[in-house]
Order: C-alpha cells, then structure tokens, then sequence
C-alpha cells in the first residue's frame, strides 16, 4: 500500500534531519579531537608587594596593556552582568549557540541586514585570539570552528579568563584589569553597579565609546546594558536610576608605578617573569611616596628625598622611595637616590659608641671630657663650634658631640670600625688609595641610604644585623645574620638614642634615632627605629650641590618622625636588657669605667699598658675548664678583665692575670688598669 506523499515527506525529512545531525555530531566530534592546544597569551609582566598587591606593571613590547585578570579576583556581579548581556547560555552551549544563530538568521532575513551576530562569549575569544578579515560567512563559520575547539580545550572559566584579558577597552588598554586601572583607578575586585555596566558596554566599541573622547556614547552604551540586564532581575529598579546619574570617568588614571626605582630594578633583573614579589609593603610604601610628593616642595629648588624603611629581623626593605617623581627631571627623579653614595655626616657616630661599649672602656653613664683636643694635625670641632665640658658618654651621644666621637675612635681604632661595619655586610666608600682615618666617624666615608637603614636595623636587633633582601619571593632563608656589635653595646645604644630630644613638634621617646649632616651642606640625613622596623631619611640635591643651612635636625628629623605617624603603626618596644647589661648611675659602675681615661686622646695600648699574651688573634686551646693565663705590660693596677665587654671574675693586681673564657667561639678579651687606659685583642677558643 503506497503511503501518502506528506507521510513520505515527513519520513525523507526526519531520515534527512538524522543524516544531518550525524553528520553534525560527526563532524563536530572531529573539530574536538582535532583541536589545537590551548593557547598561550601574553601578559604585560607585573612587579607585586609581599602580599601580591599590584605595585606595578610593564606594558607589552607593543605598547598595549594587557593584565592577568587571574591575580585579582573580579568583582561577582560584573560577570554575571557580562554573561547576562552577551552570552546567557554560555554555560550551556558548546562553543556555538544555535538559538542565537537562529536569531540572528531570522533577524538578518526581517531586516535586511546584519541585526546582531549570534556570537557567544566563546565566538568572541576566538575572534580576538585571531582577529578576522571583514564579515563574511566564511569568517563566521571558522570563528565558530575555534569556539568549538576552544571548548574542547578549556574550561568555562578558562574561557571566561580569556575573555576577560583580551577584550578591548580603548586604546592600548585590553583585558578588563587594564580598563578598571586606567577609567576607575583601581583593581576590578569591586565595582560599583554603573562601573561594571560602562566595562560591559565598551568592548562592542572601544574606540567609538571610549569614555575620556565621547563621554556621551559611552553613557548611552552603559544605560543600554543597565536597561537590558535590570530586566533579568540583577538589580533594582532604585539602584539602576543611581547608577544612570554616576558621571563618566572624562580622563584616564595612570597606570600604577609605586616603588618605581625597586621595581624597574626588579624587572630588568628578571624581564621575562610574568610576575614577582618584592618584600615591599604596599602599605607602607604608598604613605611614604605621597608623604615624600607633599614635602618635596617645601625642601627647595633642586633637593630631593629619600626614604628606606627595613625590617629589623629579616632585613627585607619593606618601603623604598627615591624622590616624589621619578619623571621630575629637575630633581633628577630617574636616579635611584636611595643607593646613591653620599656623605654620612655624623650618622656612624652610633658605631664609635657601640665599638667602645663592647670593648668595656666605655659605659652611657661613663663620664667623658668634651674640650678641644688635638690628633696631630687634626684637630675636630663641634658643629656648633662650642665645647659642653664634662659630659656622660649618653650626653656625648645624644647631643652628637664630635670630639668625645673622635677620642672613643681613637680608642676603638678607625680601620676596626670600618672592618666591623664591611663584616655586618655593608661596605664604606673611600676615596682611592685612602684609608680609614679618624675623619671616618665625621663623615669622611661613602655610604648609601640602604645601607645606613641596614646598620640601624643591626642595632635594633640586638647588634645582629642581616643582609638587605628586597624579595619576597625566592627571598634566601639561610642568612642567619652577622653580628654587628654585642647584645648589650646594641641595647645601650638603642637606649641612648631613644632618649635623643626629638625635633620641634615631635613626640618623643617613641622611636630611637640619629641625625647626621655632611661636609658643607650637601645631606641631610636622620635614622629611626623602634623595635620592629628601621627607617633611613635622606635630604639633599642629587647633584652633590651644597644646600646652605640644611642641617639632618630641621630638614631630615622632621619627616622621620611625620613618616611613622603617617604609617599610623604603634611603635613597637625596645628589647629588654641582655644578660649583662649594666644599668645604673656613674657611680654605680666600676671605678675604671667611671670616667673614660685621664689621657683623654690617646688610643688603646698608650701609656704603657699592653697585652702581652694572649697576642692579638691567638687560636687557644681549653683544657677543661682551666682559666687561661692573661700577662699584661704596663699600666697602673689594678686591672679590670673584659670578656666580650662583660667583668670577668679574675684576680686583681700584678700583671700575672688569669681569665675565664665563655666558651668555645671568637671572644674578645680587654684589660683596663686603673686610669683608665686599655688594650684588647680578639682571640679563638677551641
């Protein structure tokens, strides 16, 4: 019995329609399995804070910046405002929406024209991995082809993530991390309603919508999606009407550039790392920059400044800041001031005092004399050219004395002082073929800012100082530090300091600190830590040029102390005393350490006393826990025995002395006789 014809039409189209859509299944199984692996992108390299914030990044060897928008984590709503507005199937398709084809089809066919393209979210990343040649059906059909592909390949949000580095914004700026940096100045991780609706709208057109060249449009475009996607139920009818009166932004913001000097650093060392972290805090750098952008003004014509702030126990350099701009020619911005050589002025004075601490011929409350004094032919003078007579070693200290400064060096010896600062890991600079002097401990040395702020850190940390690590990431956990000076040296410095008078306006007692001025003006400096962090100050002209009456007390001590209110951190307490330390009134101390020898000027081993064994770096060995022979030369008894600046229980009188080493190590051993005078040498116990 032969069937009707609409029965065998019906039957030749479904026979049609399953050849077809096997033939599509086959086909599209092929496209998957034949898909090409997952592309790679690239991103403009990027220089993080220790806690992954942006601090800043590179554009493109092009010029277009492109940020990995997987750093951040996007705000919630403008993605769903983004699937609702250009793909709202987008989890459910695969690759290609055949409802929007249709659509469109249909559209094109009503109307005449092209209405609407049928692309999804995926259509578009295959379309902006490899950008298509005009409209033509034939660029449609392989765009859908690379969707499809790109689905085998990727997971929805990989695809998303694709989508949200590559679209375009306007511009150079492509990815919607560049767009948020650049229109709203900072990070997409929350974004007011009309933000995320303007970075839905300007991919369609970004250079026709760009908001700082047709504000209108780009509102236009923005009330477009919010009138759209308020529709879906994403927000209310209120909050849409608030969101349609918020302005459009009419400039681009710079893209960020904090820490400028460490970060161009940074990337030169390592230009092909699409991401490092530096041990800068965010939080502490950008206070300090805009702090040093408020200052610099006030400071003159042609002077600049420098901050360089260090954790105590790690040494990682937590702010660094060379001038308020680096692109300020006239203050030379380009030059990286904080590793500059300059003149410390009377900044290593701390040294001098710590150095004698630890030799026990010195104690705070020793009493010094500060009257002119002559080396020769050098003769040091006070800045302010007057003499304060006799003076506690804490005096001498605080009111940064120069002649007390240069006896204690002559004393402590100006190549041993230079030697002890190089082995802490920071060198000095001196002239060719010169070498340490006494005008060292006045400022007739090459140091850098960094490197001041790491020698304060080594006072801070109980004399143990650590290398300077400006990383975060591959940071070495091996530096277990070079000591520096004593526990108990370091305390009583870091005790003498935080008694310094502060600044004018100021508070004191909150911080220790130091100030220091070089030879003629040219710096101006002031170091500051309690007992957590350590921050360097520097004031000067980066061309040297003097800057008549700027001294480190009025120019640099002031933002020292304006920089740890800025930072708004509670300053954190001062160790407590070491074993060992002395505290207590002059008269408290031990007769030889009441005052520093009647021989005010003479240096270590004058006037007659001399250790004559153990020779200086002797390698000893105990026996037990024996005493070990100490013979001296000289001097006025009774004698006064010092292992590594603490009273030895030895014998008094004679010059047949015994002394109780403390262990095995390097010690250092110095005999006092009763006026004063001493010797020291450094010996080995095995």
């Amino acid at each position: 019995m032969r069937r009707p014809l609409w029965q065998r039409l019906l039957a030749s189209g479904a026979l049609a329609g399953i050849l077809l859509a096997g033939g599509a299944s086959a086909w599209l199984a092929g496209v998957r399995a034949g898909a090409p692996p997952a592309p790679v992108i690239a991103l403009s390299p990027e220089v993080l804070d220790r806690d992954g914030r942006l601090l800043r990044a590179f554009a493109l060897t092009d010029g277009r910046w492109r940020l990995d928008p997987g750093r951040v984590e996007v705000d919630r709503r403008y993605v769903e405002m983004l699937v609702a507005y250009e793909d709202r199937r987008f989890y459910q398709h695969g690759g290609v929406d055949p409802l929007a084809v249709l659509r469109a089809g249909w559209q094109m066919l009503s109307h005449g024209r092209i209405v609407s393209g049928g692309s999804t979210l995926t259509m578009q990343v295959a379309r902006l991995l490899a950008p298509r040649e005009g409209r033509s059906f034939a660029a449609k059909f392989a765009e859908m082809r690379r969707a499809i592909e790109l689905e085998a390949r990727l997971s929805k949000v990989e695809i998303l993530n694709l989508y949200l580095a590559l679209a375009p914004f306007g511009g150079n700026l492509e990815g919607v991390r560049a767009a948020s940096l650049a229109w709203f100045g900072k990070e997409p991780r929350r974004l007011s309603l009309a933000e995320a609706a303007l970075l839905v709208a300007l991919p369609q057109s970004p250079e026709a919508r760009r908001p700082d060249r047709h504000p209108q449009a780009a509102a236009k475009a923005r009330d477009k999606v919010l009138a759209r996607v308020g529709s879906a139920g994403l927000f209310g009818a209120a909050e849409e009407q608030f969101a349609r009166r918020a302005a459009i932004p009419e400039r681009r913001a710079d893209m960020p550039m904090l820490a400028a000097h460490a970060t161009q650093s940074a990337h030169r060392e390592r230009p092909g790392a699409p991401s490092q972290k530096l041990a800068i805090d965010l939080a502490m750098q950008a206070p300090l920059e805009a702090l040093a952008r408020e200052r610099v003004r006030d400071l003159g014509k042609g002077v600049s400044l420098g901050f360089v702030m260090v954790d105590n126990a790690s040494g990682q350099v937590l702010a660094r800041v060379s001038g308020a701009d680096p692109l300020d020619a006239t203050r030379a911005g380009a030059v990286d001031l904080t590793r500059a050589l300059r003149s410390p002025g009377s900044t290593l004075k701390p040294f001098i005092y710590g150095m004698a601490f630890e030799d026990g011929i010195a104690h705070p409350e020793t009493l010094i004399e500060d009257r002119p004094v002559r080396f020769g032919a050098y003769r040091p003078r006070n800045f302010d050219r007057e003499y304060q007579g006799t003076v506690s070693v804490r005096q001498a200290l605080q009111l940064s004395l120069n002649v007390p400064a240069v006896v204690l060096l002559q004393a402590v010896g100006p190549q041993r002082l230079a030697s002890r600062l190089e082995g802490g890991g920071f060198s000095l600079r001196l002239p060719p073929g010169e070498v340490p002097g006494l005008a060292v401990g006045l400022g007739g040395v090459g140091v850098t800012l960094e490197g001041l702020a790491g020698l304060y850190a080594g006072i801070a940390n109980g004399g143990l100082a650590h290398r300077l690590e400006a990383r975060a990431d591959g940071a070495s956990t091996s530096d277990e530090g070079r000591r520096l000076l004593s526990p108990v040296a370091s305390w009583y410095l870091a005790q003498a300091l935080a008694g310094t008078p502060p600044p004018h306006n100021a508070r004191g007692g909150r911080i220790a600190f130091k100030t220091g001025t070089s030879y003629g003006y040219r710096d101006a400096w002031a170091v500051g830590f309690d007992g957590k962090r350590t921050l360097a100050v520097w004031v000067g002209r980066p061309d040297g040029q003097p800057v008549p009456g700027m001294i480190g007390r009025e120019a640099a001590a002031p933002l020292l102390f304006e920089a740890f209110e800025r930072l708004g951190l509670r300053p954190a307490p001062l160790g407590p005393a070491p074993r060992g330390a002395i505290a207590g009134r002059q008269n408290d101390l031990p007769p030889p350490l009441r005052r520093f020898g009647a021989g005010v000027g003479q240096g270590i081993g004058q006037a007659g006393l001399r250790i004559v064994f153990p020779p200086d770096g002797a390698d000893l060995e105990r026996m037990a826990d024996e005493p070990l022979a100490l013979k001296v030369d000289g001097g006025v008894g009774p004698f006064t025995v010092l292992v590594d600046g603490l009273p030895s229980s030895t014998g008094f009188g004679g010059t047949q002395l015994s002394w109780q080493p403390r262990g095995a190590g390097f010690t250092r051993l110095t005999v006092m006789d009763a006026a004063g005078y001493s010797d020291s040498v450094s010996l080995r116990i095995r």
